[in-house]
């Protein structure tokens, strides 16, 4: 018996006879890379204002990089700057981009990490409400998730009466269309600014 025919349909067969619309998506991914690059060097620029959070571990203030195709079947690209992961603890900021969705930016603990920021970023909030608004906390159990669906993430200003430091690790994360691609570059770096502000003040 002979092996069925794979079959393309009309959408599909226009798409495998045009090369056109794979280069334009490797350029896009590639304006991505020098994107994140570009913000790389205003991340350490802002962290160098912020030395009370400076992290001893190996690879701590070293910016990774990273792309694939097939988060939910989608290309996707990431910045993490700072990043330190252990089995036990993480302290991570990360930039992702998602194609097709959104880029969003997240701060990442978990461990001692966790330990030491989760109640004083939880009192933040709490006592500043107005300071709420686009920001989305973690509910989800994979940490390595990114999509905003109800599963993962709620906004924060629905669990400020969980126990931050009871989850199994503490996401906080920001997003915007990428129909907002003009605005990019001042989401991320007034976000990630924020974020060490925030820190900053936790830790003093």
């Amino acid at each position: 018996m002979s092996p069925a025919k794979v079959m393309l349909s009309p959408k599909e067969r226009e798409l495998v006879t045009d090369a056109g619309w794979i280069l334009t998506k490797n350029r896009i991914i590639t304006k991505v890379y020098t994107l994140l690059g570009n913000l790389s060097e205003q991340y350490r620029v802002v962290w160098q204002q912020y030395p009370m959070l400076a992290g001893t571990e190996p690879g701590f203030h070293s910016p990774k990089i990273l792309k694939g195709e097939q988060y939910r079947g989608l290309p996707w690209v990431m910045l993490d700057q700072p990043r330190h992961f252990t089995a036990a603890d993480s302290f991570a900021i990360r930039s992702f981009f998602w194609w097709g969705n959104f880029c969003s930016i997240t701060l990442q603990l978990s461990g001692k990490y966790q330990a030491q920021y989760a109640a004083g970023l939880q009192e933040y909030f709490r006592l500043h409400p107005e300071k709420q608004a686009g920001w989305y906390l973690a509910v989800g159990d994979d940490a390595w998730e990114h999509h905003f669906e109800k599963d993962n993430y709620t906004p924060l200003s629905e669990q400020m009466n969980a126990v931050w430091t009871a989850f199994p690790f503490l996401k906080l994360a920001k997003k915007i269309p990428l129909q907002e691609w003009e605005g990019l570059t001042d989401f991320f770096e007034g976000t990630y600014r924020e974020i060490l502000q925030l820190l900053a003040g936790i830790d003093h």
